[in-house]
């Protein structure tokens, strides 16, 4: 029989002798005289008894039948009278276990309390701490709020309008593999093994997942996937401003659904406002912010064909409306008085110059720069509204900016799309980074005491996921991810809201089992391995690569992703044995052959910090990031 008792405290002795039960038969007695008989004999002495043992036996934390330590008790008869309790002889055992332990003191955590991986975690717990303080502070400073803690709604609906600021960070196209990815390269750059990095938006306090689908389609674009996010409203790809009634490309249904966008309410609510993108500045993303257009391609008259479509001449082309935003706002919403977006940055010149040659920059690539066909020079209008005011389009003049004192900014670096930051030092007049716009616009920005809404998109992540190219997607990520390092460090926690999103992902993937630390542009290398990893046709393959696209490139040190659009998209595999994969020329091979690598349909990451980043959590339809905006910013009370 076997018996386990668990007991709170040990409740037996823990002696471990020998205990005899048994003793020794007393003499016989004598017989009673019988009646006229002889005394009877004395009776025989009685035999010695058989001893009963117990023995008691300690067990080791770990013990199958007492995990936690304890006792094991055996009882018996000793049979064989030698003192031993033999196995053969046990006939109960007994189990007295420890109780479990419900506290463990530092001394046995140490194993633990030096480890890096818990100590970084211990370090994001009280990060996360001082984020609800924070909370609690500007609960605190609340009127209508008594008590300051963040434990009832009504107390967490009291922080609506605590962002002075606003800002949004937009990484076009992306998706998570490609932050990944930006990580693990950032980390492998500054000689770390790369996966353990961050970035800076890394380290937000809260994030989620935001659904990227147009109305109409299942695998997005950029134009549908940032009305969303300015306007609230998800729409069908490729228009602007206008929600899902529109019929693209056709001028007249966009009369009566164009929507607001964040930073017209911003611009209504007083605030200064601003805009900067690495792409054209009339491009889908940055245009969702401003422009409503039944095609995302009307950056200027020239794309609107109106002669073949009359109707079309009743819209304004992306760039005029760029330059007359403080008219059509006023005009849109009776009684509405603003002065402007204060800050406008990045490329696109050629669709705000007449087609003309002798309007032409220093640093015109096309023989005639300007597309314009309506002989408008957009520039000198925009000039001519903001006298005072700076017009760039190199880096001497930006860096010749006076932040204090220029009341705003309208910059063109390039004729279409700004350079890639690792192609940025081939620019011929040079021109910022995204992070040196980004720093540039706040400090303007901030000379406004009602505060700010700012939209900043690095846009070349896309072209070069287009393009096929890791290298030039990965490094503009790297630049995104210090560009939102600059506004963290110019602003406060306690007043500005930053959000850090994609508009989109792409068919990037991270494939293979490369080891630890393994360079994320090489070929794949097993753990443990030196060499890479062969598939099943003998030949190596990279970490990364495209699932679509134009496929295989070797282009050496070539640093404009863009070149790969000269050939034709190279199908099947390729031996890359003798290939340095991790060149900026190298473009990672696909399995569909395309004219351009897609667009991808999965959640994209969103991530913030500052007064309302707590709304930022779960998986949501992209259309909720103008709503936390405007929340946290009280951007659309404000303008009532």
């Amino acid at each position: 029989m076997m018996n386990k008792f668990i007991l709170s405290t040990l409740t037996v002795s823990l002696v471990f002798a020998l205990s005899a039960c048994g003793d020794n038969g007393d003499n016989g007695t004598d017989g009673t005289n019988g009646i006229n008989g002889s005394d009877g004999s004395n009776g025989t002495n009685g035999m010695n008894g058989t001893n009963a043992l117990i023995t008691q036996t300690p067990l080791a934390v770990g013990n199958a039948n007492c995990l936690n330590g304890g006792v094991q008790i055996d009882s018996g008869i000793d049979t064989n009278a030698d003192t031993v309790l033999d196995a053969s002889e046990i006939t109960s055992t007994q189990y007295v276990c420890s109780p479990a332990a419900t506290t463990v003191n530092d001394t046995e955590l140490l194993s633990s309390l030096n480890n890096s991986w818990f100590k970084q975690g211990a370090a994001e717990i009280e990060t996360a701490d001082d984020i609800w303080n924070k909370i609690d502070s500007q609960l605190a400073n609340n009127a209508n709020v008594s008590i300051a803690t963040a434990s009832t709604a009504a107390e967490i609906t009291a922080l609506k309008g605590s962002a002075k600021n606003v800002i949004l960070f937009v990484g076009d196209g992306m998706g998570v593999s490609t932050v990944t990815a930006a990580r693990i390269l950032d980390g492998q750059n500054k000689g770390m093994m790369g996966e353990e990095n961050q970035l800076s938006f890394d380290k937000f306090p809260f994030s989620g997942l935001a659904k990227t689908y147009n109305v109409d389609a299942q695998t997005p674009d950029s134009a549908g996937t940032m009305t969303a996010m300015m306007s609230g409203i998800k729409t069908d790809a490729g228009v602007l401003g206008v929600d899902e009634d529109v019929v693209r490309g056709n001028c007249a249904s966009t009369k009566g659904i164009e929507m607001i966008t964040a930073l017209e309410l911003a611009e209504i609510a007083g605030k200064s406002t601003g805009v900067i993108s690495t792409a054209r500045i009339t491009h889908a993303t940055p245009a969702a912010t401003y422009a409503k257009s039944a095609d995302r391609n009307w950056e200027d008259i020239s794309d609107m064909d109106i002669a073949n479509n009359p109707e079309r001449a009743n819209c304004e082309d992306i760039a005029l409306q760029l330059v007359n935003f403080e008219a059509n706002l006023e005009a849109r919403y009776a009684g509405v008085d603003v002065d402007g977006i204060e800050v406008v940055m990045g490329g696109g010149r050629r669709h705000f110059l007449p087609k003309d040659v002798a309007y032409n920059s220093n640093d015109a690539v096309s023989t005639i720069e300007g597309d314009r066909t309506d002989g408008r020079d957009l520039t000198a209008e925009w000039q001519a509204k903001y006298a005072t005011s700076a017009y760039v389009f190199d880096q001497a003049s930006f860096n010749a900016i006076d932040t204090e004192t220029t009341p705003r900014v309208f910059g063109l670096f390039n004729e279409s799309h700004m350079q890639y930051e690792a192609d940025r030092k081939n620019d011929i007049a040079g021109e910022p980074s995204l992070s040196e716009m980004t720093a540039t616009a706040i400090k303007v920005l901030n000379n406004n005491d009602k505060g700010f809404f700012l939209t900043v998109e690095s846009g070349r992540i896309d072209h070069a996921h287009h393009a096929g190219n890791a290298y030039n997607a990965l490094n503009d990520a790297i630049e995104f991810a210090k560009a939102v390092q600059v506004a963290v460090d110019a602003t406060s926690q306690e007043d500005t809201l930053i959000i850090v999103t994609a508009d989109h992902s792409h068919v990037f993937t991270i494939a293979g089992y490369p080891k630890r630390g393994n360079p994320i542009l090489g070929k794949v290398v097993g753990i443990g391995a030196t060499e890479p990893s062969l598939a099943s046709d003998d030949m190596p393959y990279t970490t990364v690569g495209y699932t679509n696209g134009l496929g295989f490139r070797d282009l050496g040190t070539e640093t404009d992703a863009d070149a790969s659009y000269a050939a034709a998209a190279v199908t099947g595999r390729v031996d890359l044995t003798d290939i340095d994969t991790s060149t900026a020329g190298f473009h990672q091979e696909s399995l569909v052959p395309l004219g351009s690598e897609t667009h991808a349909g999965e959640d994209v990451g969103v991530f913030a910090v500052g007064p309302g980043a707590h709304l930022i959590t779960g998986t949501n339809e992209q259309s909720l990031i103008f709503h936390v905006m405007d929340y946290a910013g009280n951007l659309s009370g404000a303008t009532q």
